[in-house]
C-alpha cells in the first residue's frame, strides 16, 4: 500500500487533504517545522505521524505530496527525486482527486471558508460528502458522492481544478504581492470559469462577477431583484436571520440561519442555489442550517464572565466590516472593541486608508504589530502608520494586554490572519 507523505503537512489545505486521505483508508504521514499550529490538532486526533523536516523521512514506495510553500530544493523533495519517489504538488493532486466525485469548488476573495463549511454541512445531510476547508479541516468518506472544497485564487492555484460546480462569492483586490490590480484578479476568475463542467453559482450583486463568461450556465444569487435566486424580507435579530428566497421571482421557501450579517445571508443563498440545482429539498436545507456550528476562526465566540471574546480571521477591510456588522447585529447594546493584527506588509500598505476606515466602525481599536509572512518579513511602513489614521486607537502588546480590562462587559473582536490568538490567549489568562 502506498504511503502518502505530506511535505508541509501543517499547511491549512495540506492538513485537510491528509485528513481526507486518512479517512478514506489511505496510509498517511507528514513533516513540518517543530512549532504548534492549530491545523495539526485534527491530525494528532487521528494519530497521523508528524515528523520534523528531514530528507531521511522519504523512503521507497512513497508518494510525496508537496506543499506549495516549499521549493524544489527542499531537502525532502531533493531526496525524493534521488531515489525515484513520485512528487505531486498539492493542487495537482487535489485537481486529479476530485474527478472521482461531484465536485463543488468554492472561491472568492472573501467568504470562501465560511461558505465551504456551510455547503459541506448542508450537502452532507443529503448524501455522503467529503470536504476540504481552508481552516485546516478535512473529512473523507469512503462512499462519498460529493466533494466540497475551498479553492484559493492566490497565484491562480485554483486553475489546477476542473470542478463540476464553482461557487464564486465575490471578486475583490487582495494579495497585492501577486495580483497587479482588480482586473488581474478578474482574469484569474474568468480563466477558472472556462474550466467548470456543470454550472457556476455566482453572487450577482458583485459587479465583477456579472461580467463572467462561461460555457456552462451562470446562476446568480443575491439581494438584487435581477438575480435568479433573491433574498427578500430579511429580518435580523440577536438570535439570527430570517429571509425569503425567490427563484426567478417565484417564492421558493423561507429560511432561518443562526448567523449574523449580510454576508451570512449571501453565503447561505449560494448554498441554497446549489442545493436547488441538485434537487435537495428546502426541508433538508433548513434542518441542516439549524445544526450548523460554523468553522474555525470565523466569528468564534468565547464568553468569560460578562465579556465576549470573538476570534475571527478577518484580514482585509471588507472582512473587518462584515465582522463588525455581525457583532452589531448580535450585540446591539454592547461596546465593540477591535483588536487587529495586520497580515503582510504589502496588504497593509495597499489598503492602509481602507483598514483605518473599517476599524473606525468599532467603538475602540487596538492594533498589534504587522505580522509578516514567509515571503516578506519586513516592509517600509510600521503599525504606527495605521494607528495615526484611526482616532483614539492605540498599539498593544501581549505584555500590555491589561489595557483591555477597562472595557468591562465589552465584545472584543480579535481579528487577523497571523498569530493574533496570542493576544486573545493573554487576555483570557488575565480574565480568568
Amino acid at each position: 500500500m502506498t504511503v502518502f507523505h505530506f511535505t508541509g503537512i501543517k499547511g491549512s489545505g495540506m492538513s485537510s487533504l491528509a485528513q481526507i486521505l486518512f479517512d478514506a483508508g489511505e496510509q498517511v504521514q507528514g513533516s513540518d517545522i517543530d512549532k504548534y499550529f492549530f491545523t495539526e490538532q485534527p491530525l494528532r486526533d487521528r494519530n497521523i505521524p508528524i515528523f520534523t523536516f528531514n530528507a531521511d523521512n522519504i523512503k521507497q514506495g512513497m508518494t510525496v505530496i508537496a506543499g506549495n510553500a516549499f521549493p524544489d530544493e527542499h531537502p525532502e523533495l531533493v531526496r525524493a527525486r534521488e531515489i525515484g519517489v513520485e512528487i505531486i504538488r498539492y493542487h495537482k493532486f487535489l485537481g486529479d482527486y476530485i474527478g472521482n466525485y461531484t465536485s463543488i469548488a468554492i472561491t472568492g476573495a472573501h467568504g470562501k471558508t465560511s461558505t465551504t463549511g456551510l455547503m459541506a454541512h448542508v450537502v452532507g445531510g443529503y448524501k455522503p460528502t467529503s470536504y476540504l476547508i481552508g481552516d485546516g479541516t478535512g473529512a473523507g468518506h469512503e462512499s462519498a458522492d460529493f466533494f466540497v472544497m475551498e479553492a484559493c485564487e492566490y497565484r491562480r492555484h485554483f486553475l489546477a481544478y476542473n470542478p463540476d460546480y464553482a461557487v464564486m462569492t465575490n471578486i475583490d483586490f487582495d494579495h497585492p504581492d501577486y495580483f497587479a490590480n482588480i482586473e488581474d484578479v478578474y482574469s484569474a476568475f474568468q480563466s477558472l470559469a472556462l474550466q467548470v463542467k456543470n454550472a457556476i453559482i455566482a453572487c450577482g450583486d458583485d459587479e465583477h462577477l456579472q461580467r463572467i463568461q462561461a460555457k456552462v450556465p451562470v446562476v446568480y444569487y443575491g439581494f438584487g431583484a435581477e438575480n435568479d435566486f433573491e433574498a427578500r424580507n430579511v429580518e435580523k435579530t440577536t438570535k439570527g436571520t430570517t429571509f425569503d428566497v425567490f427563484v426567478r421571482n417565484e417564492f421558493y421557501s423561507t429560511f432561518f440561519i443562526p448567523l449574523f450579517g449580510d454576508h451570512a445571508v449571501l453565503n447561505t443563498l449560494a448554498v441554497i442555489t446549489l442545493c436547488q440545482y441538485e434537487g435537495i429539498s428546502p426541508e433538508i436545507i433548513q434542518e441542516r442550517l439549524n445544526t450548523y456550528k460554523g468553522v474555525k476562526r470565523r466569528f468564534t465566540e468565547t464568553d468569560i464572565g460578562n465579556n465576549v471574546l470573538i476570534d475571527d480571521y478577518a484580514h482585509h477591510p471588507t472582512e473587518i466590516r462584515a465582522t463588525i456588522q455581525s457583532a452589531r447585529q448580535k450585540f446591539p447594546e454592547r461596546e465593540l472593541v477591535a483588536i487587529f493584527q495586520p497580515h503582510t506588509f504589502t496588504r497593509t500598505q495597499a489598503f492602509l486608508q481602507d483598514f483605518a476606515d473599517s476599524l473606525s466602525l468599532a467603538d475602540t481599536a487596538y492594533l498589534c504589530d504587522i505580522f509578516g509572512s514567509a515571503r516578506e518579513t519586513q516592509g517600509a511602513l510600521s503599525i504606527q502608520d495605521l494607528a495615526s489614521l484611526i482616532e483614539g486607537s492605540a498599539v498593544i502588546t501581549t505584555e500590555g494586554i491589561e489595557v483591555l480590562m477597562k472595557h468591562e462587559g465589552a465584545v472584543f473582536l480579535f481579528m487577523g490572519a497571523g498569530d493574533v490568538h496570542k493576544f486573545q490567549d493573554a487576555f483570557e489568562a488575565l480574565l480568568k
